[in-house]
């Protein structure tokens, strides 16, 4: 079976909300499986790309009054945010795995510094009694009622990165990884990526459970319904998941093998038919949007702009798209204007579309200035 770049790029299309754009915050992130979330900007910004109108205040409430959305450390150690229905299934398929590692490591360091693994489990206890009692804390208000989240570890003193940190923000985000804590509303604007800390138990009560089998096996259903067809090295890529866990975990799902272009690749066996070719449609994506970070491997969409797009270490900056590829990339100028720059010839009439994106994104944005976590060359071109 032959599923070609034409159709690769109309699923995309539709599926992502990028050709027909839906109503609320809870649309895009089930349509994207999970918001990338390590910069906080992108949640809003990815939403808000793929809503027929732009809601920042729902966008609120689905984050912290309907919780209906919910901020967690999941795969590759990756913030995102996610469904709530999803939160278990993401904490079994993936985070136990990750907060087994971030425990190793925390463990090994503290015990250079003369502490051992039981008393990581005291302090742990002590941040989750402190925070049952506030009800919801920062990290300083935490250290106060917890005065062990102020211990001091050295890191590579005889580098010029080396120095010494307090173990609180590690132990958080261990705590979060494991489940017992999460991330509430941050102490700031949208943009902030200070956060309040909930217990988790008391954030999303009555949540499911779930077995790391079974969840592995959702996760994979759900990302190829979004993303596939794609190879399977793109969702042992996007998981974090070793060769094993992604064939285990894919022999529950049952997908078909495909031809992509000479590549060989899987689909649900219900995704074989074509679907329609939408109407000429743009985006204009942010940095580490779920899109274009949903696939390892991007030529297909991408083209020869890496270098222009992508940092050092792989993460996209803000990206202009066309009928299911990226043809170039946006910035923000100090007065708040949104400006683009196409890397391809796309005629006038997507050039004028693209245009009245960056108008309504300038419009939305009403002055907000974003500054992307991990800035690429075209962006700080723009930006200046």
């Amino acid at each position: 079976m032959h599923i070609g770049i034409g159709q690769r790029r109309a699923r995309l299309a539709w599926r992502h909300l990028l050709a027909a754009r839906g109503t609320t915050a809870i649309d895009a992130a089930e349509a994207m499986v999970a918001l990338h979330a390590t910069d906080p900007a992108s949640v809003h910004l990815a939403i808000v790309a793929r809503q027929r109108v732009a809601d920042g205040p729902g966008i609120e409430r689905a984050l912290y009054e309907d919780r209906v959305l919910v901020r967690m450390l999941g795969m590759r150690r990756t913030m995102f945010v996610v469904p709530a229905d999803l939160v278990p299934v993401v904490q079994e398929a993936c985070g136990r795995d990750v907060a087994a590692r971030m425990r190793r490591g925390l463990v090994r360091d503290l015990e250079q510094a003369g502490k051992t693994g039981a008393w990581l489990s005291e302090v742990e206890d002590g941040v989750a009694a402190a925070l049952s009692a506030r009800g919801s804390a920062a990290a300083a208000q935490l250290a106060q009622d917890e005065p062990k989240l102020r211990t001091a570890l050295d890191y590579a003193l005889d580098k010029s990165y080396g120095g010494t940190s307090f173990i609180t923000s590690r132990v958080l985000n261990l705590m979060s990884v494991d489940g017992r804590i999460v991330r509430g509303r941050p102490r700031g604007s949208w943009v902030s990526g200070q956060y309040t800390w909930s217990m988790l138990d008391d954030w999303l009560p009555g949540r499911a459970q779930w077995s790391a089998e079974a969840a592995r096996a959702e996760l994979a259903r759900r990302w190829l319904a979004a993303f596939g067809p794609a190879p399977v090295s793109d969702l042992k890529w996007w998981t974090g998941w070793t060769v094993g866990q992604t064939r285990k975990a894919l022999a529950e799902v049952g997908p078909v093998e495909v031809d992509l272009d000479g590549v060989a690749g899987i689909a649900l066996p219900h995704d074989l038919e074509p679907v329609a070719v939408p109407d000429p449609w743009v985006a204009l994506l942010p940095g580490l949007d779920s899109t274009p970070m949903g696939w390892q491997s991007r030529e297909w969409f991408l083209g020869g702009h890496g270098p222009a797009l992508f940092d050092r270490w792989g993460n996209v900056g803000p990206t202009v798209w066309s009928d299911g590829r990226i043809v170039g990339g946006w910035g923000q100028r100090p007065d708040g204007e949104v400006v683009v720059e196409v890397l391809e010839d796309v005629g006038n009439e997507v050039m004028a579309a693209i245009e009245a994106e960056a108008a309504r994104l300038t419009g939305w944005l009403a002055g907000v200035r974003v500054t992307p976590r991990f800035r690429t060359p075209l962006e700080r071109k723009l930006a200046e």
